[in-house]
């Protein structure tokens, strides 16, 4: 053997899950985004890769439901995270419907459009600490295992969570559970 190959065959390939696991136990309330670009995996190959407690799998088929439950909260975060941009959006999430191949929002709130929700393949509950403070969302992920967007729980003037959004979050588990 070459002292070229020896040198390579000294440097150990660690499989990407158990990268993406070194990260979380380095960082465990750290961004879910930021690990899978410094992994290369997908952001919901990281996602299941915290702990099972922190997350809980809703299937997809259940996307207008549950939507439609979450139009009940009042105000919300909505955020779009790329590799781009991180748009948090304030506002209530209108009642959609289904037309012409989109899931349809429009109403009295910033947030509105239309979401192509045939493309999304699955939904997590997500309770977990993030910066060192409790935070719930519903995340809502593509065939690719992206993020598609995000609705979180609204904190108030103390940045606390709003304890009924709360309550309405943790019942989600059983509802679409």
């Amino acid at each position: 053997m070459s002292s070229s190959q020896a040198s390579v065959a000294a440097v150990p390939v660690v499989d990407p899950i158990e990268r993406v696991r070194q990260a979380l136990a380095a960082k465990p309330d750290g961004v879910i985004e930021a690990v899978a670009r410094e992994v290369g995996v997908p952001t919901l190959t990281v996602l299941e890769q915290i702990p099972a407690d922190e997350r809980h799998f809703i299937p997809a088929e259940r996307f207008e439901a549950l939507w439609q439950e979450m139009s009940t909260w009042g105000i919300i975060l909505f955020l779009v995270h790329t590799v781009d941009v991180v748009l948090e959006v304030d506002g209530t999430l209108p009642v959609g419907s289904f037309g012409h191949g989109y899931y349809n929002i429009h109403g009295d709130s910033p947030i509105g459009g239309h979401i192509k929700a045939e493309n999304c393949k699955a939904i997590y509950l997500v309770d977990r600490k993030f910066h060192g403070r409790r935070s719930c969302s519903v995340q809502f992920f593509n065939g690719a295992g992206e993020a598609m967007f995000k609705v979180f729980v609204k904190r108030d003037a103390q940045r606390e969570l709003l304890v009924d959004q709360v309550a309405r979050f943790e019942a989600l588990k059983t509802t679409f559970g």
